[in-house]
């Protein structure tokens, strides 16, 4: 895993803590999306936040597990100093990494 989640990465763990097959360009073209659109409940987050803290090593922010869209929940957990923000739809929104190169 890169140092940041990227959709690619968020869309195996959706196949491998959910059992869902997301095309990770669908969540780059849909990353306001609520996760219940893509068919992942809480319960299904929350495995994937279990699995990233199992890889990590450490906790993963507070309330990672309540994030309601693709977008928040890839800012939550890739808050630090390397945290690259855009303009979007006139309010600052993280931007959404889509590979790890």
């Amino acid at each position: 895993m890169t140092a940041q989640l990227t959709l690619d990465e968020l869309a195996a763990l959706m196949k491998s803590a959910a059992g869902l097959t997301i095309d990770p360009q669908d969540l780059a073209n849909r990353a306001d999306t609520p996760f219940a659109e893509f068919g992942l409940d809480s319960l299904g987050l929350l495995g994937i936040v279990g699995e990233l803290e199992n890889r990590q090593g450490r906790p993963m922010p507070t309330d990672a597990e309540r994030c309601k869209t693709p977008r928040d929940f890839l800012a939550l957990v890739n808050t630090g100093p390397d945290l690259v923000t855009t303009e979007y739809a006139g309010a600052e929104k993280a931007a959404v990494p889509t590979t790890g190169a």
